[in-house]
């Protein structure tokens, strides 16, 4: 599914209902979202146990048809032992696939020394290939949304990352059409792009060769927004004209979620 010049669009949703409604619009695909789906527990990202992961990423698997491929942050161990052991866990769940980055949240947050990291995205690439756990991975180099943005070192760790065997790789936060041209051409892996504000749309990152994009939790926060937008409106103005705009939501929820029609808004 990974075709450069014709990305592969995955949306991430955060819960088994999001990834219905996902899979009903035509995506080939989905992810899970570290942040949607510690926003979902009232946690902040980074903040969920491997077990709750895995969990979450289960279910989201079982929801539909579609591959999914996890988030599982930094492989929820430091020691390359560690997350090959998360990845003979997750192969249990139903995914397709995951993605394992080089920052760590264990002790003090910190983006890993790029030998170590190799090494890590080396044991994780010994389980991930086996017939038995057969998982599509993607490796992440993570300084330029953790504010190091240094490309040269994105690059030796993208390059480093694919000769230890990741399939996919990925440097979250990268905005600047040169540079992504840059790291397309400096790797012979398909590459994930993070869609961005202000960033380059989906047609332009195509035409600079990104086989794959991801949203990572902005659906989820789009949630947010908008419950947050329609509840304030109710508390302060007292105006319930949302009930207008959810509408369509009733129907994409009796369509997808029920056998027996819906009542309606009124209704729990």
């Amino acid at each position: 599914m990974h075709r450069p010049g014709q990305p592969l669009l995955l949306p991430n949703p955060w819960d088994p209902g999001s990834a219905k409604l996902l899979a009903s619009l035509g995506f080939e695909a989905l992810a899970t979202t570290s942040s949607g789906h510690a926003g979902t527990l009232g946690l902040a990202d980074g903040s969920v146990s491997r077990e709750q992961a895995l969990a979450h990423a289960a279910g989201i698997a079982a929801a539909t048809d579609l591959p999914v491929t996890a988030d599982l942050e930094d492989g929820f161990a430091e020691t390359p032992a560690g997350v090959a052991a998360t990845l003979l866990a997750a192969a249990q769940t139903g995914l397709a696939g995951c993605s394992i980055e080089d920052f760590s949240g264990t002790g003090e947050p910190r983006i890993l020394p790029r030998e170590l990291a190799a090494e890590r995205i080396a044991a994780a690439a010994e389980v991930a290939g086996r017939d038995a756990t057969r998982l599509v991975l993607t490796a992440r180099a993570e300084n330029h949304i953790r504010g190091g943005g240094d490309l040269a070192d994105t690059i030796a760790r993208l390059q480093a990352y694919q000769e230890a065997g990741a399939d996919v790789l990925y440097a979250p936060g990268l905005r600047d059409p040169g540079e992504i041209a840059q790291v397309v051409r400096s790797i012979d892996r398909p590459l994930n792009a993070l869609a961005v504000r202000g960033g380059p749309t989906v047609a332009e990152l195509a035409a600079l060769g990104v086989a794959r994009i991801s949203i990572g939790g902005a659906l989820h926060a789009l949630s947010l927004a908008a419950v947050a937008r329609a509840a304030r409106r109710w508390l302060e103005e007292g105006s319930h004209d949302f009930l207008e705009e959810a509408a369509p939501g009733v129907e994409l929820r009796t369509r997808l979620f029920r056998d027996q029609p819906d009542p309606g808004c009124e209704s729990s």
